[in-house]
C-alpha cells in the first residue's frame, strides 16, 4: 500500500449519479477521487438507457417502413441485418462514451482509479493500491439484473441487460420473462425487428402504472404480434436443443412455451456486495444502503446516491441525488429528497409517461378530487402523424392543485415536463389552463386537459344567465 490520498471527496462507482458528483466538485475546485472497477459511464451508458434506447430507435425506423401507407407512400418488409443492428447501438455508445470517459475526468482534476473499492475502517477505503481518507465519501455504485428464484434458471443460458446488447444475431423466438418497462420496451423492439416475442409476466404487465393508461400500450403492443400473458405462474425453465422452454401455469392449465433466446427483466439488486459496508458501520440490507433524507448513511461522513439506496431506479434519480450530495457537502446547505415530483418513462410506442400521484393514489390522499382527460385523437398534430393513440390523464384537488400526470401516446416523456414542474412549484390547473401553446403540437393536450377543469363551471346556468345580462349593455 502507498501513503494516505486524503481528498476531499471520494466517490465509489462511476455511473451516472457518481460522475455527476465528480464533475459538479472538481468544476467547484473541490479534491475528488473517483473509484470505478468496470466501465466509465456504468450501466446506463454501456447496458442500459443508452443502448436500449439505440435499439429502439432501430426497431422505429423498420416500424416506420411497414406502416407508410397511410401516408401515401408504398409500405416495404425492411431487410434487417442484426449485426450492423449491433453496431449501431454500439456506436452510439462510442458517441457518448467519451463525456463520461477516466480521461475527460482527469482534465477536469479528478484523480480516477481504476479498480474495485472497499472499505476497511469507518475513515478509509482502499482501491488499487491505495488507501483514501477523504473528509467525505460518496457511493454510487448503482444495481444489477437480478434472476427470479425459477427452477432450472441456472442451467440454462440467458441473457439480461448486461449481455443482450452484445446479440449480433436476430433472435427467432425471444421469450421475455418480465412485464415491466423494461421487458415491454424490449419486447416491442425485437418484434419490430422481425423476432417472435412472447411476454411471461407473474403480476399484472405494465403494473406499477396507472391500468386505464397502460391498458392504451399494451393493445398497441399486442397488435403488433407480441405475445403478453399476465398473472401466470412459471414452473420450471428447460433447455429445449440450442434453445430453451418455458413451463407454466395459467388459469391452472399448464402449457409449454419454447423459444430460441431467454431474457430475464424481472428486477435489479443494490450493489452493495465486497464494499466492505460493515467494516465503516454502514448498515444496509437486501434493497440497499439505508440513508436518511439527506442520503447520508449510518456513517456520518458516507453518503449514497442512486440505485444503491433502493430508491427509483432511474439515471435521473441518481442524478437528481448527486446535487443534494453536493448542495450538503460542497456548500453545507440543508437539502432532502422528494419523490413527489420524480418522473417516469417507458419507450414503448407510444410511451408511457408519470409523474405525481396516480388517480388510485390521489383519491386515497385527498378524497373528492377532479380527473381530467384529453384524447390524442382530439389533437390536430396527432392527427396529421396518424398517432391518435392514447390520452392525457391529470389528476387535481378540487381547488385546482394540480396531484399528477400520466401520458399515453407519442413523445409522452418529452410532453410530460411541464406537469413535472407544475407539481414541484405546487401550481394551480389554473396556470398551464392559460399557457400558450404553440399550434400544432403534441403538447397542446396539456392545456387542453387543464381546460377540462372548467367544464363544470362553464355548463353552470347561471354562467348563461349572467352571459346574457351581460349582453344587454352592448
Amino acid at each position: 500500500m502507498s501513503t494516505y490520498l486524503t481528498p476531499d471527496i471520494c466517490v465509489i462507482g462511476a455511473g451516472s449519479g457518481g460522475l455527476s458528483v465528480a464533475a459538479a466538485a472538481a468544476g467547484f475546485g473541490v479534491d475528488v477521487v473517483l473509484i470505478e472497477k468496470g466501465r466509465m459511464g456504468g450501466d446506463c451508458l454501456n447496458t442500459g438507457c443508452v443502448p436500449s434506447k439505440a435499439l429502439i430507435a432501430a426497431a422505429k425506423r423498420a416500424h416506420i417502413m411497414r406502416s407508410s401507407a397511410r401516408f401515401g407512400i408504398k409500405p416495404c418488409a425492411p431487410e434487417v441485418d442484426f449485426a450492423r443492428v449491433h453496431d449501431h447501438i454500439h456506436g452510439v455508445i462510442g458517441a457518448i462514451a467519451p463525456n463520461d470517459s477516466a480521461a475527460r475526468f482527469t482534465k477536469l482534476g479528478v484523480r480516477v482509479i481504476a479498480a474495485a473499492a472497499a472499505f476497511i475502517d469507518a475513515g478509509t477505503v482502499a482501491a488499487g493500491g491505495e488507501l483514501i481518507r477523504a473528509r467525505r465519501f460518496v457511493i454510487a455504485t448503482g444495481s444489477s439484473a437480478t434472476a427470479p428464484p425459477i427452477p432450472g434458471l441456472d442451467e440454462v443460458p440467458f441473457y439480461t441487460n448486461a449481455n443482450l446488447f452484445e446479440l449480433k444475431t436476430l433472435p427467432e423466438h425471444l421469450i421475455i420473462i418480465g412485464g415491466g418497462p423494461v421487458g415491454m420496451e424490449m419486447a416491442q423492439a425485437f418484434r419490430r425487428l422481425g423476432a417472435r416475442v412472447s411476454v411471461l409476466e407473474m403480476f399484472a404487465p405494465l403494473g406499477r402504472d396507472d391500468p386505464e393508461m397502460s391498458a392504451i400500450v399494451l393493445e398497441r403492443i399486442r397488435a403488433e404480434g407480441v405475445e403478453i400473458m399476465g398473472g401466470i405462474n412459471i414452473h420450471k425453465v428447460e433447455k429445449a436443443g440450442s434453445g430453451v422452454k418455458v413451463t407454466i401455469e395459467d388459469n391452472g392449465k399448464m402449457s409449454v412455451i419454447e423459444g430460441s433466446h431467454l431474457l430475464i427483466a424481472a428486477g435489479r439488486k443494490p450493489n452493495t456486495g465486497n464494499l466492505g459496508l460493515e467494516k465503516a458501520g454502514i448498515k444496509h440490507d437486501r434493497r440497499g444502503i439505508r440513508v436518511d433524507k439527506g442520503l447520508r448513511s449510518t456513517n456520518r461522513r458516507v453518503y449514497a446516491i442512486g440505485d444503491v439506496t433502493g430508491h427509483l431506479q432511474f439515471t435521473h434519480v441518481a442524478n437528481y441525488h448527486a446535487g443534494i450530495v453536493i448542495r450538503a457537502i460542497v456548500f453545507r446547505l440543508p437539502a432532502k429528497i422528494s419523490g413527489a415530483a420524480i418522473p417516469r418513462v417507458t419507450y414503448t410506442d407510444p410511451e408511457l409517461a408519470h409523474v405525481g400521484l396516480t388517480e388510485e393514489a390521489a383519491r386515497k390522499a385527498h378524497g373528492d378530487i377532479k380527473v381530467l382527460r384529453w384524447p390524442f385523437a382530439g389533437n390536430d398534430r396527432a392527427i396529421t402523424m396518424h398517432e391518435t393513440s392514447g390520452l392525457i390523464k391529470v389528476t387535481a384537488t378540487r381547488g385546482g392543485r394540480i396531484l399528477g400526470a400520466t401520458i399515453a401516446g407519442p413523445e409522452a416523456g418529452e410532453i410530460i415536463q411541464p406537469w413535472v414542474l407544475a407539481i414541484t412549484s405546487r401550481m394551480n390547473i389554473k396556470a398551464m389552463a392559460n399557457t400558450i401553446a404553440p399550434y400544432p403540437t403534441l403538447s397542446e393536450v396539456n392545456k387542453r386537459a387543464a381546460i377540462r377543469f372548467y367544464h363544470d363551471k362553464m355548463s353552470n346556468p347561471w354562467l348563461g344567465r349572467l352571459i346574457r345580462f351581460l349582453a344587454r349593455f352592448g
